[in-house]
C-alpha cells in the first residue's frame, strides 16, 4: 500500500485507522495507482490488533478474568472511542478503568475497575523517576513535639488505589501468581499501596486504616492531621504500625519539618 498525502490530511487518516465504518481516504493506492481499500482495511485491523495486544499486556489479570475473546471485544471498543494521543505505547489505556466504569455489558463485575486501577498503576510506578527512599533516621531527629506537623515527600512512584473489593487477592491470582490455588473472597475490601523503592514494584495492604493515613499523607497532611484522619474512620488504627510501614515500604523520600 502506498499513502499520497492528500487534503483529507493526517488526522482524517489516524480517523479511518480506528472506525471501521469510514471510507479509504484519498490518496491511498496500490502498486497500480488504483485506489487498495482491501490493503487499508488490512492495514486497519493490524493497527487495532496492535493497540488491543498492548492493553492486553497492561491489563493482563483484567484480560485473564474475562477471558481473551471477551478481553479483546472489550479492547477494541475502548480502542475505537480512546486512538492513541502519544506515540509511546506504553502511556497507552490510561482510560481503560475509566471507560470499563461505564460500559453496561461489564456492570455484573464492578472489581474489574478497581483492579484494572492498580493495573495501571503498578505500570506507572515502574516507569517512575528513580528517587532514594526516606531514611526513617529522619523522623527520629526531629524535636518530638514538632513530629505531629511533619509533612513526608511522596515517592514518585508512590500510589495508592483505594477499594471495596479485594485487589490484591485478584491480582494474585490472575497476574503474579497464576498457578496457585489463591482464594478469592469478594466480600473483602483490600486498598492497596504499591511502590517500586528499588528496581521491583511491591504491592502491600495497608494495616487497618493505613489507607486513609496513606491518601492523607500523599495530599500533604501532616503527620497528626492523617493520624486523627485515621483514627477518626478506624478504630483499630495504629500510628506505629503504619507510620513503620509507609517507611519500610518506600513510599516517601523525606520530609518537611514544621508548619509551612
Amino acid at each position: 500500500m502506498t499513502v499520497f498525502p492528500s487534503k483529507t490530511g493526517a488526522k482524517d487518516f489516524a480517523g479511518a485507522l480506528l472506525d471501521s465504518a469510514a471510507a479509504t481516504p484519498d490518496g491511498i493506492v496500490g502498486p497500480d495507482g488504483k485506489a487498495a481499500p482491501k490493503r487499508f482495511n488490512v492495514y486497519r485491523n493490524n493497527v487495532v490488533v496492535s493497540l488491543c495486544e498492548a492493553l492486553g499486556q497492561i491489563y493482563p489479570a483484567v484480560k485473564t478474568l474475562l477471558g481473551d475473546e471477551y478481553f479483546n471485544a472489550v479492547a477494541r471498543a475502548f480502542v475505537t472511542r480512546h486512538p492513541p494521543q502519544s506515540p509511546v505505547l506504553i502511556w497507552y489505556g490510561g482510560a481503560f478503568a475509566a471507560f470499563i466504569e461505564e460500559f453496561p455489558p461489564l456492570e455484573a463485575y464492578p472489581y474489574l475497575v478497581d483492579v484494572a486501577r492498580a493495573e495501571w498503576s503498578w505500570l506507572q510506578a515502574y516507569h517512575a523517576a528513580d528517587a532514594a527512599p526516606m531514611d526513617p533516621a529522619l523522623l527520629g531527629a526531629l524535636d518530638p513535639e514538632k513530629v505531629g506537623e511533619a509533612r513526608l515527600e511522596k515517592h514518585p512512584a508512590a500510589l495508592l488505589v483505594r477499594s471495596d473489593w479485594p485487589v490484591l487477592d485478584l491480582l494474585r491470582a490472575n497476574r503474579f501468581f497464576p498457578e496457585d490455588a489463591v482464594a478469592v473472597d469478594l466480600s473483602l475490601s483490600q486498598s492497596v499501596l504499591i511502590t517500586r523503592p528499588d528496581l521491583d514494584v511491591e504491592i502491600r495492604l495497608p494495616y487497618p486504616g493505613g489507607a486513609v493515613f496513606i491518601e492523607a499523607l500523599f495530599e500533604g497532611f501532616a503527620l497528626a492531621e492523617a493520624a486523627g484522619k485515621a483514627q477518626s474512620q478506624c478504630a483499630e488504627f495504629s500510628l506505629s504500625d503504619c507510620l513503620s510501614d509507609c517507611l519500610s515500604s518506600g513510599a516517601f523520600t523525606g520530609l518537611t519539618a514544621g508548619r509551612e
